[in-house]
């Protein structure tokens, strides 16, 4: 099959979704008013609450969800098949991903910008509350740590992104000074910020850097550490100094990586050279549950209704932007990830060269890639595939190869880092609802909240010491078991949104299916993965996993008891609606 006829099906699909299934769910299902007094108006404070044009939040809102979850995804997943990874990838974002995102945010802006956590204590009950909170916290503690510890890996794979991504700090804080202090064209100087940032990326391929060892330390730890001291500058600052403009920029960044991938497309428009179909690749798990869990970004994740409702719904200027920044930015991160499944499925058959010196073209290319579950599983290997089938695109229509792995290496290491700049920035608010919940306000001011966050990061990092090898058992101790998380947490925040809508009377059969098949899903992989730890001795694993599964029942249960309530017609159950 032809990767350019699939690419583009897909990709008008998503056009004619966003402006049918969308339009029908902010009209009828949200009700989006423009009138509203939207959280960033009402509570600005030049921090984090802060009104903003919908091109410059898209920019922050989509690539603070995107990260490397739509990249990593659909690179693995591939092993399965391109049919079942590109049919999740498509209706998922559709039909939940897009709705989940859309919905995060609707609820978020109509309730002081508070995140889906603390929203579920005036939806439900505070017990819920805390228990989600918990949840999330979590969630974002294995983020943050990893993040740090993928961009400090990225950093010494690709030692010429090094210079244009740290060029991209004084860029942006340059046009967010020019934006909000001088009253400067955004459109233009974000387009002159982004030509700097790519001259940079010359620089970086004939200047690399490759961090030295410093006091013994390896230099994956030296940069493990930088990124959590940057990380903990970054959250603490106001939003319109660093973390928008930058991801501003990283939106402008993303057009053109989609553009070179998709005139790549169109000039080799090479057809598939993974399998359709193969439901026992070596070593693998099941492909049902596993699909839904490992392909996560681009179809539906949890993490972004973390972003609509942590970040995104603080700076949205009106309702009426909503569409375009939750459904709208789901969508595109779902057309990047059908361009991953193009570039690894297609793209790599190209060519690839091998340890041992051979040059493979077609099946023998992706076939040697994808040999097993395990050669496949490795973050090297995902990113190596998606790079190699990427620059082959780009190859097809005269980019060098330095120059096209340069721009591809600075475009995951930049989203990396916003990954994790907006994580350490939402951990910062759940701690704060935290500390105000259980009476503690001192700890939920910006510094001491973002010393826990990154502190907690930093001990789950380095609790072995300083070496390589203690950080990356320590970082990647828990990480098993952040795919199942992510989506119990996607879950989690459709059953939120759904009894938002219940109580309002609006129909919730669109979040409610989701939500219902979402929790199925994440229930048989985290049971499927207890029975993995307990037979091999994984013993944190086992008990925290268990711990999570324990928590999940729990907010099922006690929001089954309040359903029950609010659809018998129990006055007090409604009327508690009216607290969210």
């Amino acid at each position: 099959m032809n990767s350019l006829v699939i690419a583009g099906l897909c990709f008008v699909g998503y056009i004619v979704a966003y402006h049918t299934y969308g339009k029908f769910l902010a009209k009828k299902i949200f009700q989006v008013d423009e009138n509203k007094v939207c959280p960033s108006c009402e509570l600005e404070d030049g921090k984090d609450f802060v009104p903003t044009k919908k091109e410059v939040l898209f920019g922050h809102h989509f690539t603070s969800i995107a990260g490397l979850g739509p990249i990593v995804g659909p690179a693995i997943a591939i092993i399965w098949g391109w049919v079942p990874a590109v049919l999740w990838v498509f209706f998922g974002a559709i039909f939940m991903g897009a709705v989940h995102d859309f919905g995060s945010l609707v609820v978020s802006l109509r309730n002081q910008g508070r995140s889906v956590g603390d929203l579920a204590a005036g939806l439900l009950n505070n017990r819920v509350r805390s228990l989600f909170l918990i949840i999330i916290f979590f969630e974002l503690l294995i983020v943050i740590a990893v993040f740090a510890l993928i961009i400090a890996i990225l950093f010494n794979m690709y030692p010429a992104a090094v210079i244009p991504v740290w060029s991209e700090v004084p860029i942006a804080i340059g046009l967010g000074w020019l934006m909000y202090k001088k009253g400067a064209n955004h459109t233009v100087w974000s387009i002159l910020a982004l030509i700097a940032m790519y001259a940079f990326v010359v620089v970086g391929v004939y200047l690399p850097f490759k961090m030295p060892a410093i006091a013994g330390m390896n230099p994956i730890v030296v940069w493990t550490l930088i990124m959590l001291v940057y990380a903990f500058i970054a959250s603490i600052l106001p939003v319109t100094t660093l973390l928008q403009p930058r991801d501003y920029i990283n939106g402008h960044q993303l057009f053109v990586a989609l553009i070179l991938l998709v005139v790549g497309a169109v000039v080799a428009h090479p057809t598939f050279v993974a399998p359709a179909l193969d439901l026992d690749p070596q070593g693998a798990p099941p492909m049902l549950p596993f699909l839904f869990v490992i392909i996560a970004c681009g179809a539906i994740s949890g993490f972004h209704s973390l972003v609509s409702s942590g970040t995104s719904a603080k700076q949205c200027e009106t309702e009426r932007d909503s569409r375009m920044i939750g459904y709208g930015s789901m969508l595109m991160e779902a057309a990047l990830s059908i361009l991953v499944i193009v570039a690894v499925g297609a793209g790599l058959g190209l060519g690839k060269h091998t340890a041992d010196g051979q040059f493979l073209t077609g099946t023998a290319a992706f076939t040697t890639h994808y040999a097993s579950w395990a050669s496949a599983a490795g973050l090297g290997a995902k990113l190596g595939a998606f790079v190699e089938g990427s620059a082959n695109l780009m190859a097809s229509y005269g980019i060098p190869a330095n120059i096209a792995l340069a721009i591809m290496g600075v475009f995951l290491v930049s989203f990396a880092a916003t990954t994790l700049d907006s994580a350490t920035r939402i951990q910062r608010y759940v701690v704060g609802e935290l500390a105000q919940a259980y009476k503690m306000p001192a700890l939920s001011g910006a510094v001491p909240a973002t010393l826990i966050a990154v502190g907690t990061a930093a001990i789950l990092c380095f609790n072995g010491g300083f070496s390589i090898g203690a950080l990356k058992k320590g970082a990647l101790a828990l990480w098993p078991l952040f795919g199942t998380v992510n989506q119990l947490l996607a879950a989690l925040a459709l059953l939120i949104i759904t009894v938002y809508l219940a109580r309002k009377k609006v129909k919730a059969i669109y979040t409610g299916i989701p939500m219902v098949f979402m929790i199925a899903m994440t229930g048989w992989a985290m049971v499927f993965n207890l029975q993995k730890f307990y037979a091999g001795g994984k013993w944190l694993l086992f008990i925290v996993g268990l711990i999570v599964f324990v928590l999940e029942i729990w907010m099922i249960a006690e929001t089954y008891l309040i359903m029950k309530k609010v659809y018998g017609g129990d006055e007090d159950a409604h009327g508690a609606a009216n607290s969210a």
